[in-house]
């Protein structure tokens, strides 16, 4: 079981913006998420996914933290779960997909993007709603979010 299959099991995850899978591999997340103090609150988070992120190397500098988890949705078409919350003081957010057995396949850690508390589905894509009506919108057959 690698570093991140173990800090899932645990409650926790990097404290570092990327997108981890249970493989110890990473990529930069990029999200540039109002908060309450935004002029844009209820608007679009902007998502992007950068290059490779060093996991041992992330945590050693930066920690891990809990990982509240605030929903727990099944996918419409029954491969697997996507859930989602948020961590420390309130601004950091994150998203993981599970496979049917609700083994991890990934988890996205997002500083910026405030706690994530629900998701809807459409067609292929999850929208997901932070705590400030923020909608981030990914689309699941992406093949990094496959």
């Amino acid at each position: 079981m690698g570093v991140i299959e173990r800090l899932w099991a645990a409650g926790e995850m990097p404290y570092t913006d990327a997108l981890y899978r249970p493989d110890d591999t990473a990529v930069e997340v990029c999200v540039d998420g109002p908060g309450a103090y935004h002029p844009d609150a209820g608007q679009p988070i902007p998502f992007r996914l950068g290059g490779p992120v060093d996991v041992a190397g992330a945590i050693e500098e930066d920690g891990t933290t809990e990982a509240d988890t605030y929903f727990d949705s099944p996918l419409p078409d029954g491969s697997g779960w996507m859930c989602g919350g948020g961590s420390g003081m309130g601004n950091v957010g994150y998203l993981a997909r599970l496979n049917a057995d609700r083994s991890l396949r990934w988890v996205a850690v997002m500083w910026s993007s405030n706690p994530f508390l629900g998701v809807r589905y459409e067609g292929s894509a999850a929208v997901f709603t932070n705590d400030w009506g923020n909608l981030l919108t990914l689309d699941l057959t992406a093949p990094a979010l496959a």
